[in-house]
């Protein structure tokens, strides 16, 4: 297991930012991704849309994987 964050580029609307998660939080992000038959960008920038100002777009991506794996 890597605990170590690794970082990757995603392009939000059109705009190019970087993520840094764990591995285990990256492969759960692009399943829940395929599962819905979306771009992992598609929904980076879905998610980017709703966190707030107080929240970073790592921390809401891991708590959007968390309360999706929460709710199978």
């Amino acid at each position: 297991m890597n605990a170590r964050p690794k970082k990757h580029s995603l392009t939000l609307r059109g705009h190019r930012t970087s993520v840094s998660l764990e591995d285990e939080f990256w492969d759960a992000f692009r399943e829940i991704a395929a599962e819905d038959g979306r771009p992992i960008n598609d929904l980076a920038a879905e998610i980017d849309e709703m966190r707030g100002e107080d929240c970073g777009l790592a921390s809401a991506v891991r708590l959007f994987v968390l309360r999706r794996l929460k709710a199978r």
